[in-house]
């Protein structure tokens, strides 16, 4: 998924804009950008798919000049767009899947409309939402025929001469929340970025809520709805360890995970506690502390600039970054029996090519591994993760035991079903890990807090509202 940063200030915004935006690297990998409003427009989009966004951004924030800005780390498309609307100029920036992208594209283009934008996947993805916004009457018409259009999801911020307007998505998968500070107001998919750039967490935007900052403060357009289905794998993986997302903070959720595993894990004696870095990391410490077996680090991350070898587009990037970024300690492995938890288990081939085998190099006894969510089991249909079934290990397993590809997989998402048990012994084996035993459902609802039907969990049991 994206990050988007937006703030309007009483005096000139680029320096938080800039870093604000920055705090969003750990959502995006191939484009950042940032967008001002001064006396005009300064927009700029950099490729930061080799490089990170401060680094292509230093420069350029010292020659934008306005109060009020909107910036992103986007997962694919080119951002923030530019257009010249009927409501006035404007720019825009996104987060969020369309599903029905190609359908949308053709009938705005029957109508005459272009397209100017070319995408890695076709047409722009944020410049077809501002198209679509567009076709209403004013902006928050537009925003509201947008949000009924589309098949998937979509949060944005719109920088006009009015301000910002945000609008987070009809159901709520993708998080935005509202700052405030001396003489600012800001709007953020983490309120990681408000921390160090003295801003206070005001409010948490409620689903297909549209609202209105500018220096005379926040308005609020359109009310939320009463359906909310906020992404749960944002504090199992997706978000940062100091974000909180509806008031739940993300280091603590993943803490209360751990502990849930390691509850399950009375029959296993293990001598330490790792877990996969990054987001492994508070896993384990949960493990441990419920455990009370040490806590240490056999596998480090070398630097935060290799990123994460989940979010990039191509498996040959996920695979080099994933190679290259772990490094295991030898004299923390060798002859240890260990507990290994890791955020999830997508496609297999990281955890088994770059973490066990270089466990197992090192001379581990034992492996034992601890993903703190249930076997992925359908592709998302609301942010940019995985691609296809084919690439989860769950579905190959299931083809494996199967002899073919089912649709109805009923049985192998109960946890107490002999399929599932055989699922689970094949990813096992597959792996070459000593035990696996995942997350249930029920124990990650709990450890997040929030009920049961506030969460998306559609990539677990592809159950969503319409």
């Amino acid at each position: 998924m994206s990050g988007i940063f937006g703030i309007v200030s009483k005096e000139d915004c680029t320096k938080v804009l800039f870093y604000g935006t920055d705090y969003h690297s750990h959502l995006g990998t191939e484009y950042g950008g940032m967008a001002v409003l001064g006396d005009k427009f300064n927009r700029h989009i950099r490729d930061i798919s080799q490089s990170q966004f401060k680094s292509k951004f230093y420069e350029d924030y010292k020659h934008m000049d306005g109060n009020k800005g909107i910036g992103v780390i986007s997962d694919f498309d080119e951002q923030p767009i530019y257009l010249n609307s009927k409501f006035g100029p404007f720019c825009i920036v996104s987060a969020g899947l369309l599903e029905n992208k190609e359908e949308l594209t053709s009938s705005l283009l029957s109508k005459g409309i272009s397209f100017s934008e070319v995408s890695k996947g076709g047409v722009n993805v944020t410049e077809l939402i501002a198209k679509l916004i567009n076709q209403g009457k004013n902006i928050i018409d537009g925003i509201e025929k947008m949000f009924g259009l589309i098949d998937g999801s979509c949060s944005l911020l719109l920088l006009h001469k009015d301000g910002i307007y945000a609008a987070r998505d009809r159901c709520g998968y993708t998080p935005l929340v509202v700052g405030k500070g001396h003489d600012a107001w800001a709007v953020s998919s983490e309120s990681t970025a408000f921390a160090n750039l003295e801003l206070e967490v005001v409010k948490y935007i409620a689903p297909g809520e549209i609202i209105l900052i500018n220096e005379k403060g926040l308005v609020e357009k359109r009310a939320g709805g009463k359906t909310n289905q906020i992404c749960a794998f944002l504090w199992i993986y997706t978000g940062f360890p100091a974000s909180s997302y509806e008031g739940v903070n993300v280091e603590v959720v993943r803490e209360k995970c751990g502990r849930c595993l390691a509850r399950k894990d009375k029959d296993i004696d293990v001598d330490i506690v790792s877990g996969v870095p990054d987001s492994g990391i508070a896993h384990a410490i949960g493990y441990a502390m419920e455990s009370g077996k040490p806590y240490r680090r056999p596998l480090v991350k070398y630097t935060p600039g290799y990123g994460r070898s989940y979010t990039p587009p191509s498996q040959q990037t996920r695979d080099l970054i994933a190679r290259l970024k772990l490094i295991p300690i030898k004299e923390i492995v060798e002859g240890n029996r260990i507990v290994v938890c890791e955020d999830s288990i997508v496609r297999g081939t990281q955890l088994k090519n770059f973490t066990v085998n270089k466990l197992r190099d090192c001379g581990a006894k034992e492996v034992h591994v601890r993903p703190a969510c249930p076997p992925l089991m359908f592709p998302c249909k609301f942010c940019l993760s995985t691609r296809s079934t084919d690439e989860l290990v769950a579905r190959r397993a299931i083809k494996a035991l199967e002899g073919k590809d089912i649709e109805d997989i009923a049985e192998y998402l109960n946890p107490d079903s002999e399929k599932y048990k055989k699922m689970i012994e094949w990813i096992r084996r597959d792996l070459g890990v000593t035990t696996l035993r995942y997350q249930t459902i029920d124990d990650m609802v709990e450890a997040i807090g929030l009920p049961r039907e506030k969460l998306c969990l559609y990539c677990w049991n592809g159950k969503h509202p319409e």
